[in-house]
Parts: structure tokens; sequence; C-alpha cells
């Protein structure tokens, strides 16, 4: 047995007053033996005996009376069937509902979806606790407690209503049991409703074990029971915005847009899709060879800056059907360029800009030891890897969203950045150069156009190149299985290697077709950071916890931007809200694998019975309150005033003493 209260035990020592009470209270009297007396004592001796009966028995009901007080008053738990007849139901029940995107998935049959379903559940099995438990509600997107009277109003809630956020389930769990510390309450239920995105529960993080210890620790007993909407998704199709970028094309703008369709389907079919630009709508039909396809599309803008959106047709998940979008005036984005070489200094000057007559702007040749990077979109460099103080500027700059290049001296190099670094130079014969074989042409810097042509990465002959040692994804390949064009991510950055250089004798990069869109994308992807950011997600640290100050602007109905996508307006800034792009993975656990997450804490499926209770605790202060009114009511009827009753039951006559006097006379004169 366990107390929540346990230093009350401390006042334990009061259930001896009763006895310290009586014996004081025989203190008081001194015996002295009186012949005359020796006759009444010995006729009462039979009815004394019941007295001290009697009055033990009082005594004990007392001394129990106040120990079932102080144990009442700890607030004792205690396990197995004691436990489980006197507090069947549990103190406090929580309700964890997942509120995610994903929850919106609709049963084609019923046209329910999963949180709905899950909102009727939870009111079906809370109607057997409405008058004996606390009910408290926990949800994915604000994670705070809100009590409610009855679990019948759920689905009126608005804190209950669907989301485009993403949830993060060891977090909510986190605030659950943060809770329960905090409020000392008796047996607990934790309910938990949710599809089981593996994006959600995150099985990988260590929060799992501190959190499966802190519940099997908990005074009070916890049990986990799982509402578990895992059944397979019915047909849908999302769709994602992944790049917005503002060029001219002649002399006239062009907002080129790159967007990302995902579909449950695997056979290659068609979609339909709506466009909104400038608030003319337009129609689109994409042709889908597998699950995953990346689309281009451009528009001419009317305007320095508006919004847009895609649109998928209705399918089992609105939620994820829309895709929103902004563009803005065109950036003007400098490169740094840190080299010695003056004949490869010439060539990626004019891969940086182009325009000859904007080179000196475009590209600035800097000293590592004095740059400002910070007000670069990209840093080249085709010099011995950094070190010391000019690494760790550069490692912040990549971190903050810039980009870096760095292409080959030739010369061994020790030094590695970002985990990277070279190895042997290496000279093939004039005959056979190495030769580019394999590369992405569907994301990345060497991507295919916007109107679908692949740069000529074949034609490339490179007769020297400089091994690229240590950790990286490539995104090229020689023949050899080598990598040409590496990369990898550093913050918010990216750091990027090139086995080969535009020099002369090294390769023909410098002809451009190839050096000019790698350098020109690079530009672009590292001047993100100065402009807008494509989009945020709802209840995103940018709003500030409220979204109080934003007005909708694609839909004429009210709309907060801390749970929903859209468009939104605060004074002159718009901004985009999308919906988090781990709602697009599908993966999903078992409901096994996700009850194993709570070990050594005990879990049931919520379909199950109320079993294997003898491992946990109830509240028991209700019983023992009960036994110790009986206790005091038996002590109320001992202390009752009782007959004096003879051997044969019948009351014993007074003895009146004149009466035998005048008996004693009368005889004499007799």
């Amino acid at each position: 047995m366990t107390f929540l209260q346990p230093f009350i035990l401390w006042g334990l020592p009061l259930v001896l007053l009763p006895l310290l009470i009586h014996l004081l209270n025989r203190m008081r009297y001194r015996s002295v033996r009186w012949a005359a007396m020796s006759f009444l004592v010995s006729a009462d001796r039979a009815s004394t005996r019941h007295a001290k009966l009697r009055q033990f028995l009082i005594l004990c009901c007392r001394v129990l009376a106040l120990l079932l007080l102080v144990l009442v008053v700890g607030r004792p738990l205690a396990g197995g069937w004691l436990g489980w007849m006197l507090s069947p139901a549990p103190d406090t029940i929580l309700l964890l509902l997942d509120r995610s995107a994903s929850m919106e998935m609709m049963d084609a049959a019923t046209r329910v979806t999963r949180r709905e379903e899950a909102l009727k559940l939870l009111v079906g099995a809370g109607r057997d606790y409405s008058q004996t438990s606390r009910f408290v509600l926990f949800e994915s997107v604000l994670r705070k407690p809100q009590e409610i009277s009855n679990p019948e109003i759920l689905p009126e809630l608005s804190t209950t209503a669907g989301t485009d956020t993403a949830a993060d389930m060891p977090a909510l769990v986190q605030a659950a049991v943060d809770w329960l510390g905090q409020n000392k309450t008796g047996l607990a239920e934790i309910w938990i409703a949710s599809d089981l995105r593996r994006a959600v529960w995150q099985p990988e993080s260590e929060r799992w074990r501190v959190l499966g210890a802190r519940l099997a620790a908990a005074r009070q007993g916890v049990r986990i029971r799982l509402l578990a909407l895992n059944r397979p998704s019915p047909p849908n199709d999302s769709v994602s915005i992944q790049e917005v970028n503002r060029r001219e094309i002649g002399g006239a703008p062009r907002i080129e847009l790159v967007f990302d369709v995902q579909r449950s389907e695997t056979s290659p079919g068609s979609i339909p899709l709506t466009l909104l630009f400038n608030g003319v709508r337009s129609h689109l039909d994409v042709a889908m060879e597998g699950q995953n396809g990346r689309f281009h599309h451009a528009f001419v803008p009317d305007a320095e800056s508006g919004w847009g959106k895609v649109e998928l047709p209705a399918d089992g998940n609105w939620r994820d059907n829309t895709a929103y979008f902004l563009y803005g005036p065109k950036l003007f984005l400098q490169a740094a360029l840190v080299t010695p070489d003056t004949e490869s200094r010439r060539y990626l000057r004019l891969a940086c800009a182009p325009a000859p007559e904007k080179m000196q702007e475009s590209c600035e040749i800097v000293d590592p030891g004095q740059a400002d990077w910070n007000k670069y979109a990209l840093v080249v460099w085709q010099a011995p890897l950094p070190s010391g103080a000019a690494a760790q500027g550069l490692e912040s700059y990549a971190r903050a969203g810039g980009v870096v290049l760095f292409f080959p001296t030739g010369a061994p190099d020790a030094g590695s950045f970002a985990g990277m670094g070279w190895g042997e130079a290496q000279t093939a014969s004039a005959e056979s150069p190495f030769r580019i074989t394999q590369w992405d042409d569907q994301d990345g810097p060497l991507a295919r156009s916007d109107e679908g042509t692949s740069l000529p990465l074949p034609d490339l002959a490179i007769p020297r190149r400089q091994e690229i040692a240590g950790d990286r994804n490539a995104w090229a390949f020689f023949a050899d299985a080598q990598p040409f064009l590496t990369h990898r991510a550093l913050g918010g950055g990216q750091v990027l290697f090139c086995a080969s250089t535009p020099k002369a004798g090294w390769s023909n990069l410098g002809e451009g077709r190839v050096l000019v869109p790698l350098l020109q994308r690079l530009l672009e992807e590292g001047g993100r950071r100065f402009g807008p950011p494509l989009s945020i997600a709802p209840n995103a640290p940018e709003m500030i916890g409220s979204g109080s100050g934003w007005t909708s602007v694609d839909s004429a109905r009210r709309k907060d931007p801390r749970f929903e996508a859209g468009i939104y307006r605060n004074g002159g800034h718009l901004l985009a809200v999308n919906r988090p792009g781990a709602e697009d993975n599908d993966e999903t656990l078992e409901a096994g694998a996700a009850g194993k997450l709570f070990e050594p804490a005990p879990v049931q499926l919520f379909e199950d019975r109320r079993s294997r209770t003898g491992a946990l605790q109830g509240e028991i202060w209700r019983g023992l309150l009960a036994a110790m009114l009986l206790i005091l009511l038996a002590e109320g009827v001992l202390t009752l005033p009782a007959a004096h009753t003879g051997r044969e039951g019948k009351a014993r006559k007074p003895v009146n003493m004149p009466e035998v006097t005048a008996r004693r006379e009368g005889s004499q004169a007799g």
C-alpha cells in the first residue's frame, strides 16, 4: 500500500490517544479494600467481566476510528483485487486527441473522418464514467489541459475540430504526464486516439524511454488505453509546393512554380489540377507514372507580388488537396569567390553573372579573413580548405541557410569541411576522359529545366579530377561510380563538392552549358533566406502562439493560421501557411509497436476489456471512510447504558435497606 499524501502518516501516533486517556483516567482512582463491600463485589463478579469486555471493545473502536481517519487523509492506494473492489472507476481520465491533418482521412462508405470516429468512440466509452471520473482533454495543437464536465460535449468543442497541423505524440504524452505529476489524482487512465502515423509518434525518440519510466513510477498508478485508427487508407492524393522562383526570360518576368504530387495508386494515370494565380483559374492535367511526381509550371505575373494555390480533386482527405504559395519581386543576389587561380576565376564569375556588365556586382572576389559572408547567397571556394576562424565563419554562414560550393585545387589537402575533403588527384588518358553517366535529373541543381530538358552532363569531357572523400550524398557519378558532385546539409544550408574545375586541362565546364545552370540554381537556393519564407506550418513560432492580427485572404470565412492552411494578411505582410510535409508520409505503426513505447507502464487497446487490474493501484480512501463510520456507529451502540440481568435473565430487585431492618426487628420482638 502506498499513499498520495505520505506526510500525513506522521499523525499515526495520535491513534494511541484513546488508550492514553484510558490509562490516565484509571490513575485518578485508588483501590481501598472494605470488608462490607466484599459481598457486593462477589455478587457482581460475573457482570464485571462483561463490563470489562465492553470497555475493551469501546477502546478498540476509538483507536481504529482514529487510525482510519489518518489513513483516509493520507489517501492510500491499494493494488490487486482490493484496489479494484474499492475503486472500480479511475479517478481521472486524460483524453489525448491527435488533431493532425491525416486524422481527416474519410471512410469512403460512412463519410466519417478518423477524428470524428475517435470522438464518437470516446464519448461512448466515457458515458460509463461520467458520474465517477474527472475528464481532462489534451489535444495535439495547443497541448494545454482543458477540464470538461462531460464527455458528451467533445464533438462540440472548438479544440476537437480538424486542423492542418502535424502532431508530436511524445510531446503530447509528456504534457499529460507533467499534469499528473502536478495534480495529486488517484488512479488515472490516459486514453489516446490517433491514426499511429510514424511521423507523429516518432518511435526512435529517446523521450519514450523517459516517459515510460515516469508512467510506471507514478504513485497513483496510470493505465494507458490506445484507440488505434490505423486501418488502410482510402485512395488519396496530395500536393505540396517545393519552389517558387522569379526569373527574367528575354527581359520579361516569369514565376516558375515547382510542386510535388503524391498519390496512393501505383498504376500510371492522369490527375486534373486547378491553379489559381492572380485571381485567374486555369486547369492542368499532370501525367503520373508512379506514386510520386515533380512538376514545373510557369506564370507571367501582372504585379510585383501576389499569391496563388494548386488544388486537387476531392478524395479521401480534403486537407491535403490544396497548397498555397507567395511570389515577390526578384532579389539581387550576390556570390563570393575565393580562388587564387585567375583562369578559374574568370569562368566562375561569368557563370555567377551571365550578363558581363553585372559581373563585378554579382560575383565579388573576397578575402576569407575579412569577408562578411551573411550578405552573399553563394560562396564559391577554390583554394585550400578553410580552417580556424575562417572555417567557423563559413560553417555559421551555411547553418544560417547559405550555400558553399568547393572546387578542387589539385594539390593534396589534409583538411575537411562538413565531413568532406579532398583525396588524390587523378588524370585520365586523352583518348578516354572521365565521363558522367548517372545523375539526379528530378531534384537538385542538376535537375531538368522547366521545359523538361536534361542538362548535357554526358557531353562533359573531364581529363582530370580530384577524389571527394568523407561522408556525403552524390547528385552525379562518373562511369566508374566515383562521385562528380556531392552535397551535405548543414543546418539550413548546403555544402557541395565538385570533383573538377572549369580550368583548361581539367574539364570543359567553362563552356557554361552545365556550369551556368548549376551556379544559378545554387544562387537561388542560397538567396531564399533573403526573401519571405516559402510557407510556414500552422501554429509555427512565427505566429507567436496567436492567430490575432492575421486575416484570411484566400477564403471569405474566418480562419485561424494556428490551425488552418491558407493565405493570411497582417497589415502589408502576406503569409502562406501549408500543412507540414511530414503529413504526406503515410507510414503507420502497428498498435502493438505503439504500445511497447510506453513500457514498462501497462497498455491496453481501447477495445479490450478492463483486465490486468492487479498491476494497478486504486485509491481506497472512500472504502476506509465508510469503515470508519461503521466503527464509530458500533462505538456509539456500545456506550449506550445496558440493563443488569441475573442468572435467570430477570432484572434483580433493588435491595430496600429499611425493610431489611424492620424484618430483623420484628423477629427479635417475636
